[in-house]
């Protein structure tokens, strides 16, 4: 499975490749930013997943979300990923079509995991 992991805090983004590439079977990649992974995705393959952070410099995480949704597959993810806890920010997400959100807590790795796996109906994911 390969994953795109688009996250501006170097450190973050390496504790979340390492914790997820513990699973051979996951190839994660990062970037900083949405332009970034964008400009790596033109003319190129799609991943297996995303994983964005919400907050990040230029475009947003949601902004990412509106340029690639259209050629997500129905098995793809696209995970959103913040430190904010705000329901109202969660259901605009779900309003625009995403399907998956975690929050970066002490239980990000397993959720991400679970829904990667394909267990996120056994998982709760919202605190």
């Amino acid at each position: 499975m390969t994953i795109h992991l688009i996250e501006d805090d170097d450190i973050y983004a390496e504790f979340i490749k390492r914790s997820l590439s513990q699973d051979a079977t996951h190839t994660v990649i990062t970037f900083r930013s949405a332009e970034d992974c964008l400009a790596a995705l033109n003319g190129g393959p799609m991943p297996d997943a995303f994983i964005v952070d919400y907050k990040l410099p230029g475009k947003t995480g949601i902004d990412f979300y509106d340029e690639v949704k259209d050629k997500l597959k129905e098995e793809q993810h696209l995970i959103m990923m913040s430190a904010i806890d705000d329901g109202n920010m969660v259901l605009s997400f779900i309003r625009k079509g995403v399907r998956d959100y975690v929050i970066k807590d002490d239980t990000v790795v397993e959720s991400l995991r679970a829904i990667l796996d394909g267990q996120d109906e056994d998982y709760y994911l919202f605190n």
